[in-house]
């Protein structure tokens, strides 16, 4: 039974790729989380092949898992990168992207950031506010450099998609609002070392409809014809990132052929190159956290099927009240776990070992009854899983490990209790 691409059931044992999860975690300790490197070339490629009539350069958002092998993965195959840090530049850098495909977004861009993006000439910084835009001019003058921009507008959209990831409305910190932008673009032309070339919009993360698309888009071809009729010479439109996975089982994924049909019936005729920045949408589906059972604990009002892992390894659930599917390794149930027969399932919550009540993956869910020590896999943790996690409470970081058809490697080991408590340092008088 197929659970999301390049997983699957295979005689009622989870499997990524061709390879039995239970193999893994005969050798690997959990938790650990686990990639599928074909969910990942796959979801690129999907990108490319939709995007294959238009100008378009796929900068994937490192942010959204940023470990080196993932990079490497898309750097073999042609991306570019969306950064956010200079740690984020670094590790495109080091996994083989050209700096001409890295563009940089984020609104507190910092002198020792601006100027390393300068040294390496990135493609193109998105400039999110107006001292910003005049820090660049300043340093990349005094490097003799020019900085090529892009500024991301605020259209007012909205995403329809959680509040803490809907960046296009005027009330979000992101952006230049639209009513403004026309004279901040005049601005930006007139200072030294400044390169006008794009624009840019994001209007948020995980949007499964693609009408907010459609409307943030018509708004951006309306500008740009603008900005044209003025004399700047856009030749960048960068249409951010966004777009959403099936988290649940019943949750339709946007059609990436639909959404590049869309790109190229609003903004095809403005004749720009098309930068696209998708992270959780070639990632997120491509991975599970593999967790063991601790304790099945029943209280007075609930029953609580206690996990290895906890918010410290997926925070999505705490701070987004995200639902990701729970499913066992091994189902030994007959059929999918959402038509076993109640006599094989129990209600649960389930939570994890850090001592927060926030600390909680689902409450109320149905699930194949477990016992201490079966395998649990939580999906849909490719994206914003590992990248967010922490060593809250000093537990150590899950590692990850990336498997290819039969074989599987450690793309980031586990740090050792001593390797995580020697980073701190005692000063000499105590």
């Amino acid at each position: 039974m197929k659970i999301k691409p390049y997983i699957s059931y295979i005689d009622n044992k989870m499997h990524i790729e061709g390879l039995p999860i239970e193999t893994i975690a005969k050798d690997i300790a959990t938790p650990f989380f686990c990639y599928s490197y074909a969910a990942i070339r796959s979801s690129y490629l999907e990108y490319q092949a939709a995007f294959t009539q238009q100008n378009t350069l796929i900068c994937y958002a490192v942010k959204a898992n940023s470990n080196q092998a993932i990079l490497k993965v898309l750097a073999n195959l042609g991306a570019g990168a969306d950064v956010v840090s200079e740690g984020e530049i670094r590790r495109a850098l080091k996994a083989g992207i050209s700096a001409n495909k890295i563009v940089f977004s984020g609104v507190a861009k910092t002198k020792s950031e601006i100027c390393f993006a300068l040294n390496v000439n990135i493609l193109q910084f998105n400039v999110e506010s107006e001292p910003e835009l005049l820090l660049i001019s300043e340093l990349a003058t005094k490097q003799n450099k020019i900085a090529a921009i892009s500024i991301r507008i605020n259209p007012n959209v909205c995403a329809k998609t959680h509040e803490k990831i809907t960046t296009g409305k005027s009330e979000n910190k992101f952006g230049i609002p639209i009513t403004k932008a026309r004279e901040v673009y005049h601005y930006a032309a007139s200072l030294p070392g400044i390169k006008v070339q794009g624009v840019d919009v994001h209007i948020g993360s995980q949007l499964t409809d693609l009408l907010p698309f459609k409307q943030a888009f018509n708004k951006v071809a309306e500008f740009v014809s603008l900005l044209k009729a003025d004399d700047h010479d856009i030749s960048i439109i960068d249409i951010g990132g966004g777009l959403g996975i099936g988290y649940s089982e019943n949750e339709i994924e946007p059609d990436k052929q639909a959404y590049a049909e869309i790109v190229k019936e609003l903004l095809a005729h403005l004749d720009c190159k098309i930068i696209i920045e998708p992270g959780r949408s070639i990632v997120g589906n491509a991975g599970v956290l593999v967790s063991s059972v601790v304790y099945i604990k029943k209280g007075d009002e609930r029953q609580f099927l206690i996990l290895d892992a906890g918010m410290n390894d997926l925070i999505r659930p705490s701070m987004y009240d995200a639902y990701h599917q729970i499913l066992p390794v091994s189902n030994n149930i007959t059929g999918s776990s959402t038509d076993a027969s109640k006599d094989n399932t129990s209600i649960y919550d389930v939570v994890g070992p850090v001592c927060e009540t926030g600390d909680t993956f689902t409450k109320n869910r149905s699930l194949p009854t477990a016992r201490a020590d079966d395998l649990m896999a939580i999906l849909s943790c490719g994206a914003y899983g590992s990248v967010m996690s922490s060593t809250y409470n000093t537990r150590m970081l899950a590692p990850e490990v990336m498997v290819n058809d039969g074989q599987f490697s450690i793309i980031k080991p586990r740090l050792s209790y001593d390797e995580v408590i020697d980073q701190d340092v005692i000063p000499q008088w105590l």
